[in-house]
């Protein structure tokens, strides 16, 4: 099932999406009519992995961690699908990475990797915008608008062994499997809840593939995991952030 969330005067409405409607317990709303899709939760924090996939490190020329590497993005990162990403003023080099992301659906604290399934509410996409030039990993990819996060949460879906691939204005950039993943999303979750209590809503993401070239405003990016969906955002120019 696809869990959503749509934006109609003002309110925000939860339901399941089923070709281009958001059918609540109470309405129905049809995308692009009614509304627009909201991201699809509202998380008081995204913990993200990176250096997650052999050929980033490769990419990188950065050694295999002993254990996942993090950092975390703040709410207002967040940008739903569809909306602009605002191409950040202070940065002339910025660039994209295509990530499959777990939401939390219960507040939970130091839980083993076989309870994870039971936590969670799904699964969305998410693109870690970062602006490259920028020193240190926070003032890197902690800005507004550097976590575009949709287009829904997929509830029904094994996170191991599926395709993804990332375009960018047409051009295919990425296109990897979930399997090359150097830590699994189970254990990943397991091994920031010891260090975090999740609320619901929150999102963990398990990192990209190798990210060859940047984004400009003007381009396009689309995000596809098989079994969820596609992120789709356009770089919006800075005078427009």
């Amino acid at each position: 099932m696809k869990l959503a969330r749509i934006a109609v005067d003002g309110d925000v409405h939860t339901g399941e999406y089923r070709d281009g409607v958001v059918e609540t317990e109470a309405d129905t709303f049809v995308v692009g009519e009614d509304g627009t899709l909201a991201a699809p939760c509202d998380p008081s924090a995204l913990y993200c992995v990176g250096r997650n996939f052999a050929e980033t490190l490769d990419q990188m020329e950065y050694d295999v961690p002993e254990q996942p590497a993090f950092f975390i993005k703040p709410p207002a990162a967040v940008v739903a699908h569809e909306e602009p990403i605002p191409y950040p003023t202070f940065s002339d080099e910025v660039t994209y990475a295509g990530e499959l992301c777990t939401v939390v659906d219960e507040r939970c604290h130091d839980i083993d990797a076989s309870e994870v399934p039971d936590v969670i509410r799904g699964y969305t996409i998410m693109n870690d915008v970062d602006a490259l030039d920028q020193p240190g990993r926070t003032a890197r990819k902690a800005f507004d608008g550097s976590g575009p996060l949709g287009p829904w949460i997929e509830t029904e879906l094994d996170p191991h062994g599926i395709d993804m691939h990332t375009d960018v204005s047409g051009e295919r950039r990425q296109e990897a499997n979930t399997e090359l993943m150097l830590f699994d999303p189970y254990e990943i979750v397991s091994f920031l809840s010891e260090r975090f209590t999740f609320r619901p809503g929150d999102v963990i993401a398990f990192g990209s593939p190798a990210n060859p070239g940047t984004i400009d405003p003007g381009d396009t990016v689309e995000i596809t995991y098989e079994g969820v969906g596609t992120l789709r955002n356009h770089v919006a120019p800075p005078e427009d952030g």
